[in-house]
């Protein structure tokens, strides 16, 4: 079945949609009238005000739809005399596509490329068009490869796709708004189905028409090239992704921020620096997960379809994308300006935003072990001293337990120990409080501590010898030899974070003392948001939490870290509800509502699971005598 025939389907389905809804309140309205004239006269009305809601329902969300005007997206516009090369290559692929050249192309922060038209009447009607492209995508990707994405994009408004095609793409967008006008009304329950139906058909095209860009694709860059840079498109995602984890995230939690220039930049030295990991990489199979909804075939299917198309001998050019606009590095740093919300975070070169960031990390994991020291010293505060003290005292493991690790555990496939884990986090953490280590930044690999000399602090010798109680005056000696005084390094923060947490699970207007709260579950610890009575848009009220960073809800509403729980008892699974004690003695009672919503299906075994676990080990670190 051609393109333009599943379109054809899709159009009639999506006719027959707003046949089968006007029929069905039509219906409605006929019954009300019959209601009326058998003298149920409450009965005709409740008919008649259910057909009338519904019928407003379904124009409205048409005029949504019909009348939708897509906002430009935060981005840069790059003019034509700006980058006369990229729209070179833009109007050359255009002519190849049989489509017009887009009206605007803005540089956008992700790794994507995208066409869009401000279509009017459902997509019939073309607009001003605009192509969207990835910073991130171009740092990525040489002149060929970008080439074969920009083809497949415009390949998409080709003279060959049929004008059908976008109003696809409109048709789920107004089932989908009628859908949720119609929500809690018998008219949209009836509905579902039938739109599910729909959906069916238009992915189905989608798919289709992506397989058809992709001819685009192969005839510009040739096969190989084609090919290669779709396999390219998850592995950039994936870089872009570490990227942000491995190098961003825990210093913006912090409070700093690289500067504007550096914020893409850095993304391509790390492209740079890490070239022979990204070639492993390359080695992977495609990714081949595909479900019947997609509107896109996977990698995997898409790669397989142009080997069986046309190849063209197409000599590569493998100068980088970011060549055809002049400055693009100013570019960049002027897109950062305008799309990250820098705020009042501090702005450093990467040197010291590494450095920064990552002394604070450190010693934030070494307060949660000095925390749990200090517990087991019965001391207010701990000190490296206090850790060596446990040591020498055989009460290490007392530690490590309230740590949640397990003593007799074996080494990991890294070779390192519990004891070992612990110690290196909290005498590390000492060398940087003691002015003697500083963390260095690296694109090639992870952050290394340094000494004043530059060269890698050699701490492992010094960490062997404070695991065993008999050599601890040893280790000692070898901290002062370095310059570390063990009595003032210690513990910087007397309550836990939210900082570095996930969240797993959240569950809304639960009952927390007898209040009302909406719960979000962290892998660290419990953020509780007061919340209303009203059970009703629960679910949409943990997603808008969901989406705050994890530290700016934790320090605006109460965060209870599973590093403060004691012991947690569980009076029923389901709803939950169960008690918690802290470590300083505070209780607190957390009751969900039969009618509760939850972020996931498994959000209460995710609670409950980490209170239980937090609980054991809190229970393996408590009155244990010297």
């Amino acid at each position: 079945m051609t393109t333009t025939v599943r379109a054809a389907v899709s159009l009639l389905l999506l006719a027959g949609f707003y046949v089968v809804a006007f029929g069905l309140i039509a219906g409605l309205g006929w019954l009300s009238v019959l209601a009326f004239r058998a003298g149920s006269g409450s009965g005709g009305a409740k008919l008649a005000f259910l057909a009338l809601a519904a019928a407003v329902a379904v124009v409205v969300a048409l005029v949504k739809v019909a009348r939708a005007r897509p906002q430009a997206e935060p981005g840069l516009q790059v003019s034509r005399a700006n980058a006369p090369a990229l729209w070179a290559v833009v109007d050359e692929l255009a002519v190849l596509a049989q489509t017009r050249v887009p009206d605007e192309i803005r540089l956008v922060p992700e790794v994507n490329a995208a066409v869009s038209e401000d279509a009017r009447m459902l997509g019939l009607v073309g607009g001003r068009r605009r192509l969207y492209l990835g910073v991130p995508l171009m740092q990525a990707l040489d002149v060929s490869q970008l080439r074969s994405v920009l083809a497949h994009e415009l390949g998409h408004y080709s003279n060959s796709h049929t004008r059908l095609g976008p109003l696809t793409y409109r048709g789920r967008a107004a089932i989908g708004a009628t859908i949720e006008q119609l929500s809690g009304n018998v008219v949209g329950w009836l509905l579902q189905g039938y739109a599910r139906l729909y959906l069916l058909a238009s992915a189905t095209v989608s798919r289709r028409q992506e397989l058809e860009a992709d001819e685009l694709s192969v005839r510009v860059a040739g096969r190989p090239v084609a090919q290669g840079t779709l396999r390219e498109l998850p592995l950039i995602d994936r870089a872009w992704g570490f990227y942000g984890g491995a190098y961003l995230d825990a210093g913006w939690e912090a409070g700093y921020a690289p500067t504007a220039a550096g914020f893409f930049g850095g993304f391509g030295l790390l492209l740079a620096a890490r070239g022979d990991e990204l070639q492993t990489m390359r080695l992977d199979a495609p990714p081949a997960e595909q479900s019947r909804w997609d509107s896109h075939p996977s990698i995997a299917a898409r790669v397989a379809a142009m080997e069986r198309m046309p190849d063209v001998a197409v000599a590569r050019d493998t100068r980088p994308a970011t060549g055809l606009v002049p400055g693009f590095d100013n570019a960049a740093a002027a897109l950062a300006e305008q799309v990250v919300a820098f705020g009042d975070r501090v702005r450093l070169d990467w040197e010291a935003f590494t450095a920064t960031s990552r002394a604070q990390s450190s010693q934030r994991t070494a307060d949660s072990v000095y925390r749990v020291a200090a517990r087991v010293a019965g001391q207010p505060r701990a000190t490296l001293a206090t850790v060596l003290d446990l040591v020498a005292a055989g009460r290490l493991d007392l530690v490590l337990r309230g740590l949640g690790f397990d003593p007799a555990a074996g080494p990991d496939e890294d070779g390192d120990t519990p004891a070992g884990l612990t110690l290196g986090v909290v005498i590390g953490s000492a060398a940087v409080q003691a002015g003697v280590g500083t963390w260095r930044h690296s694109w090639s690999g992870p952050a290394v501590l340094v000494g004043r000399d530059g060269e890698p602090l050699a701490l492992d010798g010094v960490v062997a010898l404070a695991a065993v109680p008999g050599s601890v005056p040893a280790a000692r000696a070898a901290l002062a030899g370095l310059g570390i005084d063990v009595d003032r390094a210690g513990q910087v923060s007397q309550a836990a974070t939210a900082h570095g947490g996930d969240v797993i699970g959240g569950l809304a207007t639960v009952d927390v003392d007898g209040k009302p709260a909406e719960v979000l579950v962290l892998d660290n610890g419990l953020v509780v948001v007061p919340s209303t009575k009203n059970t009703d848009g629960g679910k949409e009220r943990l997603v808008l939490l969901a989406r705050v960073p994890a530290v700016e809800l934790a320090a605006r509403h109460r965060f209870v870290s599973f590093e403060d729980v004691a012991a947690a008892e569980v009076h029923k699974r389901t709803p939950v509800k169960v008690t918690v004690t802290l470590h300083d003695g505070t209780t607190l009672t957390l009751k969900e509502r039969w009618s509760g919503d939850r972020l996931t299906k498994d959000s209460d075994d995710a609670l409950i699971g980490a209170l239980l676990s937090s609980a054991r080990s809190a229970s393996l670190d408590a009155d244990v005598p010297a």
